[in-house]
């Protein structure tokens, strides 16, 4: 899957990864999908909400072993 940003926040842990994740899609432009990557298991439950409510279209997800992937793809606002 094609993608503007690669975000790596392995190794960081709640709130730090959405936080993260925010600043990112704030430099983004409507449309530009991030990778977000991360080994949270909370990451589960926050990226969903965190999309619902800014809102932002959670494109994929993808568990591989101890990793967790998020495509993401900026809203209007």
């Amino acid at each position: 899957m094609s993608t503007d940003t690669e975000l790596d926040t392995r190794g960081l842990r709640c709130p730090e990864p959405i936080m993260m994740l925010h600043k990112a899609i704030r430099n983004m432009a409507v449309d530009e999908v991030v990778h977000l990557l991360a080994t949270d298991p909370a990451t589960e439950r926050d990226v969903a909400k965190f999309c619902e409510f800014l809102p932002h279209q959670l494109i994929k997800t993808e568990t591989q072993d101890d990793e967790y992937h998020y495509w993401i793809k900026k809203g209007s606002r």
